[in-house]
């Protein structure tokens, strides 16, 4: 009874049902059939000698491995059915099974409760008529009365089983959905870098095909210029000097060093701003590397120029940067960035909200400004970025890290950049993102990073 009441595991309280049995019931074959919806299945099976095997939950009309009809009354009945010599009983002597295998004694047992039959356990005897005697009848149903209860709570225990894992399984189809929008908010950062990225290359890409197409006539001139020079060697004429004012060579000579200076600026800022992009987003391993925090902070403000610039309702908002003697902090680079970039986003989506209903000189008198502050303290770093727009109320700032909250008109905001911001300082890193903001004198954010 211990050790029946000791198993919750169904498969594994099966398995000690049938070794038991086996042993101690005077049996050389067991049965157990379990009533699944309306109907009686064999579940599993044990041989003397042999180790229990479980079946493919098979109907009891199409078992080959029990007396059918014994089975049937049994089911009926809801009694223990003991035959000492089966094969020549007349109740059961047109059973299929026993024409065919003879058996001699068979114990038919209900497991029942609360009067419920929720299964039977079949035994044979093909040794011994008369193997089932009084004493063992009351083991086995004594044995049938704690399995009843067993099989319950197995039943119940593997209920929760499988709430457990439908309620995991909704976790993950949540986890899934979650890494959906994360992906999706990525993708929003990645709209803002990428027209960020266009912008800025645009400037330079336009004065380098500018000065290509100022260039082009140049060198022609030129080429021609030395063409026509060779031809004269070694004693050139009238035609070169009338050429050379033709082309306005002097001219010509001196502006084109300057085209060329120019085009080469245009491409350190082309290649600045490749490498600001490349610093921003960088895919991070499953580890995490040292990495520098202002490398990180240019490429996005880099990024960002374009948001930054004067408008037509606006002047340019001026950035500050007060950057501290700070060592390379190991970290996933990406994701800091993107936490970088979405504080950035949100203080210039701030100061221009702030603008509204205030007029040109208004917001002369008190520029738009962003101040990012770094520095180490107790072998932490600390990163703040601080702007001058309309600050938040205490209620927008208890919520401002929550899943889905927003500020921003529909279609402005997802509501997801400063919870993932905060997940990903919090739980990724380890460190701590803190908001302090007043209303009417502006936000500031602070990360806290451990430093090596």
């Amino acid at each position: 009874s211990q050790a029946i009441s000791g198993e919750i595991e169904r498969d594994q309280l099966i398995t000690t049902l049938l070794k038991m049995v086996i042993a101690n019931a005077g049996a050389s074959k067991c049965v157990l059939l379990l009533k699944e919806d309306i109907e009686l299945k064999l579940v599993a099976l044990i041989e003397e000698g042999k180790s229990p095997q479980f079946l493919p939950s098979i109907p009891l009309e199409l078992s080959s491995d029990v007396a059918i009809s014994l089975v049937n009354t049994v089911n009926r009945t809801r009694q223990p059915l003991v035959l000492a010599n089966a094969a020549i009983n007349y109740r059961f002597i047109a059973d299929r099974y026993i024409q065919k295998h003879l058996p001699k004694s068979i114990l038919c047992s209900p497991i029942l409760n609360q009067g419920n039959l929720i299964g039977v356990l079949y035994l044979e005897n093909n040794l011994t008529m008369g193997a089932f005697t009084s004493d063992r009848v009351e083991l086995l149903n004594l044995i049938c009365t704690q399995v009843a209860i067993s099989l319950e709570n197995a039943r119940l225990y593997e209920r929760e089983q499988q709430k457990s894992q439908a309620l995991e399984d909704a976790l993950n189809d949540l986890k899934n959905a979650h890494l959906q929008l994360v992906q999706n908010e990525k993708m929003s950062a990645l709209g803002n870098l990428v027209a960020g990225v266009a912008h800025e290359m645009n400037n330079p890409l336009g004065f380098i095909s500018a000065s290509l197409k100022q260039a082009k006539p140049t060198f022609f001139d030129l080429i021609e210029h030395l063409k026509l020079y060779q031809q004269t060697f070694p004693n050139p004429g009238a035609e070169i000097k009338h050429h050379a004012e033709e082309i306005d060579l002097d001219y010509s000579l001196e502006d084109l060093p300057n085209i060329l200076n120019s085009m080469v600026i245009a491409c350190d800022r082309l290649k600045n701003i490749s490498t600001s992009l490349r610093t921003f987003s960088r895919s991070d391993r499953d580890y995490q590397v040292p990495f520098n925090i202002h490398e990180g902070i240019d490429s996005t403000i880099l990024i960002l120029k374009h948001r930054l610039k004067a408008n037509a309702v606006r002047p340019g908002i001026e950035v500050i940067t007060n950057y501290g003697d700070l060592p390379e902090i190991k970290c996933f680079p990406g994701q800091l960035n993107q936490v970088f970039m979405n504080i950035l986003a949100n203080a210039i989506d701030a100061l221009d909200e702030s603008n509204t209903d205030r007029s040109l000189a208004e917001i002369k008198a008190n520029p738009n400004r962003i101040t990012i502050t770094t520095c180490l303290i107790d072998h932490r770093v600390r990163i703040s970025i601080a702007d001058n727009g309309q600050g938040m109320t205490e209620d927008v700032k208890q919520k401002i890290f929550d899943h889905l909250f927003t500020t921003k008109l529909v279609g402005k905001g997802t509501g997801l950049g400063l919870a993932i911001a905060r997940q990903i300082v919090v739980e990724k890193h380890g460190g701590e993102i803190q908001v302090n903001s007043v209303l009417g004198q502006g936000t500031d954010f602070t990360i806290i990073l451990a430093a090596p």
